[in-house]
């Protein structure tokens, strides 16, 4: 049983279904979208109504102009950078039963393991011989996984160096925990705390989460990133998997979510995450509800019009060409070169295996080669950590960020880690275009102190070796 008297003091079961199904059971109205559409462009969030007439509008003309306002948001907020990371999978000992989940507890064909130590600091070193340096770790929920537990694998990753190579930020992705819970894994140097609601429609939560496991607890796993807020972890993800109910729904209750979290901690998550149901172990699901890819589009640009500053993440579970059509909407990070079986890293050949994955991913390219296209595509990709590690974080990340100032650190310090990764561990091919785009962005800065300041960073990186500088 969870107890109750260890909720956030925010906790409240804010999805108000009627009102939502209201929302999107109103006609279409050009008027009301193009007012939405003007608000976003002023870089301001929108609420649940205007964030609804977008959603119930797919015209095509009006999709055109989602679609352009999205791009616009996007270039003005975060440039043509692109973060990068990867998932490491530690543990997939699970209490839980959910019906699309491989690792569910019933699932005898999911070959179980938790990494003991050596093999995650294994895992971590074949991530950093690729150039890695932020990653998020995965575990399952199930007492071994506490918080002591986690808050140890993430002071072992932090302690791997493999050559030039390091990790320098670790996020989460785990069960919801109680504040002190919290609070032990803040105290390891963790980044983002990670939950996903999965489905925020009531009945088909329960559906898919029998009555009998922790994660059959609604409004627990609700209140989870704003405990984490409470007890100090300022930076949370949230995301629903799109495929077990009705996406514009989902959309909607997740923009609710975000503003529950700024209304009640003055800042909305630091990012907010969109997979879509793929194959699994074991996994049969009704298919009413899978999002057809025109309709993933326009999932992202509608969550970039409703939140500007939040970060969007789009991963693996997608096709190569839809993540390149995609990125484009509004996404700001992504993972490359991931495996998600357990050792994946350092023990898989080519071929996925089912039995040890949570899930089938759709893009599976070397980090090398996904790095290769966003620079010939005219993205900067970007490991940088500095925000995190200098505590612009939280509400200071977003006093940073709304007036456009995020510009001045975060430009220098993609461009930092670019050639950090350009020299250590690129191709000839990918070396070739990111030094193309270096010299690309640097004509295109401003002459001043910052860009020369950057230049002599660049420098340092090239000639002396310096690695890890950032402002």
């Amino acid at each position: 049983m969870i107890d109750k008297r260890k909720l956030s003091e925010s906790a409240l079961d804010f999805v108000d279904e009627e009102r939502l199904h209201a929302l999107l059971a109103r006609p279409a109205d050009p008027g009301r979208v193009r007012e939405a559409v003007a608000k976003a462009m002023r870089k301001e969030a929108l609420d649940l109504e205007e964030t609804a007439s977008l959603l119930v509008a797919d015209a095509p003309e009006m999709d055109d102009e989602v679609f352009d306002a999205a791009r616009r948001i996007k270039r003005d907020v975060y440039g043509n950078r692109i973060v990068l990371f990867a998932p490491l999978y530690v543990g997939n000992q699970c209490t839980n039963d959910c019906r699309y989940c491989a690792f569910r507890r019933s699932n005898e064909a999911a070959v179980r393991r938790t990494l003991a130590p050596d093999e995650l600091r294994e895992q971590v070193e074949a991530l950093e011989n690729k150039g890695h340096k932020r990653i998020i770790l995965v575990f399952g929920e199930h007492p071994r996984y506490s918080a002591e537990f986690i808050s140890d694998c993430v002071r072992e990753v932090y302690s791997v160096r493999a050559g030039s190579g390091e990790i320098r930020r670790v996020n989460i992705n785990a069960a919801p925990l109680d504040h002190e819970g919290y609070g032990t894994i803040k105290a390891a140097g963790i980044g983002t705390y990670q939950i996903f609601q999965e489905t925020y429609h009531h009945a088909t939560y329960g559906l898919v989460h029998p009555g009998n496991t922790p994660k059959a607890d609604y409004l627990w796993r609700l209140d989870g990133v704003a405990r984490a807020m409470e007890a100090g972890c300022d930076d949370v993800g949230i995301g629903a998997l799109f495929g077990l109910y009705d996406w514009r729904f989902e959309v909607l209750a997740l923009v609710a979510h975000a503003r529950h979290l700024a209304r009640h901690y003055g800042v909305g998550p630091h990012t907010i995450s969109f997979p879509r149901l793929q194959p699994a172990s074991g996994v049969r699901l009704p298919e009413r509800w899978l999002v057809a890819d025109y309709d993933f589009k326009r999932l992202v640009a509608i969550l970039r019009l409703a939140v500007p500053y939040t970060g969007l993440i789009l991963t693996a579970r997608e096709g190569p060409e839809l993540r390149r059509e995609v990125l484009a909407l509004g996404v700001s990070q992504i993972d490359a070169g991931s495996r998600i079986e357990l050792g994946g890293y350092t023990e898989a050949g080519d071929a996925q295996v089912l039995d040890r994955e949570q899930f089938q991913l759709a893009d599976v390219r070397p980090l090398d080669t996904v790095m290769r296209e966003l620079l010939v595509d005219g993205y900067v990709p970007s490991f940088c950590t500095a925000c995190y590690r200098l505590g612009r974080t939280g509400e200071q990340f977003m006093e940073f960020a709304i007036p456009g100032f995020i510009e001045r650190f975060c430009t220098p310090n993609a461009l930092s880690t670019l050639l950090e990764y350009l020299i250590d561990y690129a191709g000839p091919a990918t070396r070739a275009a990111g030094e193309a785009a270096i010299e690309r962005e640097l004509l295109q800065l401003p002459e001043g102190k910052r860009k020369q300041a950057l230049l002599e960073k660049l420098t340092r990186i090239r000639e002396r070796g310096d690695r890890d500088l950032f402002v």
